[in-house]
């Protein structure tokens, strides 16, 4: 079994950690299952947030009685001290716990700092000296906000976008991270289902010492997927260098890494969806997008009203309208096959 240590926090656990966003999406007592069954075979880092709707609920029911044994981080959107300290409190009252093991700034468009006028870094501080929370840390799609929070010292951990899509700018962030001895949470590392090999995309991040993968987590079968890899992690052999190379040749360019910050839309499009149907079609058996439920939604791109919300709101500067009028022209070639 593979394990970090995360930067300066102290916290080793094994490069499995858990990312609970999308048990938001199941039944109480099947995210249950997941998550004892994630504990009970060796998962001990479980990051949440706020924002995910019941998720921090659902921690708290199922993983309480053996919060001793395991780290939790979770996130707070809050721009403000006032809403700060109650998601800090919802936070604490959901999880069923007197303390966050890291507690995380969520994608904010600016580094909060001491003296900057907000008050957020000084109420993390005080969270902290009150023994609310252990460890600050920050999350971030913006690669020129995630540098400017690794070059301030301030944090201990960056919850960021890393996987062998990444892009040299990208993946640089990750070893000044190293320099900084900074440890690096990491989200998407199967770019938000774009990536199909996860033996691959296991084998890339394991490279770097200095990096926890969170895998998103929905169904028993994924679980189990990376619960093998505690026995036999998988190595960045012949076969997944030729994985990677294949997919990056494939997915190379602009595209939407399905954040969802480009949401809610005012046309009720369902953008991140809509944006990667093109790639999304390559990886997949196409069946899978020909529901009426499916071509529903792809037409509804028809209904944008160029307001340019999502490209004001993307973090990587997507031109998502095109994006998504690209996507919905080959998704019509296949309705047409």
């Amino acid at each position: 079994m593979d394990y970090i240590t995360l930067g300066t926090t102290g916290i080793t656990v094994s490069k499995n950690g858990f990312g609970a966003l999308p048990i938001q999406r199941i039944s109480e007592s099947e995210a249950g299952l997941l998550l004892r069954k994630a504990y009970d075979n060796g998962i001990k880092f479980f990051d949440t947030a706020r924002g995910y709707t019941d998720s921090e609920k659902k921690i708290g029911l199922y993983l309480s009685d053996v919060r001793k044994n395991i780290y939790i981080a979770t996130k707070t959107h809050a721009r403000d001290v006032k809403t700060l300290l109650e998601n800090l409190e919802t936070s604490l009252k959901m999880l069923k716990t007197d303390y966050i093991d890291i507690y995380q700034f969520h994608s904010p468009q600016f580094c909060p700092k001491p003296g900057d006028g907000t008050g957020l870094y000084e109420a993390m501080l005080e969270a902290k000296a009150q023994g609310k929370i252990r460890h600050i840390g920050i999350t971030n799609h913006r690669t020129d906000v995630a540098r400017e929070a690794v070059e301030s010292g301030l944090y201990e951990t960056l919850q960021y976008p890393t996987s062998y899509l990444s892009s040299d700018k990208e993946l640089e962030l990750v070893g000044l991270c190293a320099e900084k001895n900074m440890g690096v949470i990491a989200m998407k590392a199967l770019s938000g289902g774009l990536i199909t090999d996860s033996a691959a995309a296991y084998a890339f991040l394991a490279q770097y010492d200095n990096v926890l993968p969170i895998w998103g987590v929905q169904r028993e079968n994924e679980l189990d997927e990376f619960l093998s890899y505690h026995d036999a992690p998988p190595v960045l052999d012949d076969r997944a260098k030729q994985v990677i190379a294949n997919d990056k040749a494939e997915l190379s360019g602009d595209f939407c890494r399905g954040c969802g910050y480009c949401l809610p839309c005012p046309a009720n499009i369902t953008i991140p969806t809509s944006a990667r149907m093109s790639l999304l079609m390559k990886r997949a058996p196409k069946s899978l997008f020909l529901s009426e439920a499916a071509q529903q939604s792809m037409k509804n791109v028809e209904n944008c009203i160029g307001c340019g919300h999502c490209k004001e709101h993307c973090p990587y500067n997507l031109d998502a309208p095109k994006l998504m009028r690209d996507a919905l022209e080959d998704y019509n070639k296949l309705l047409e096959k």
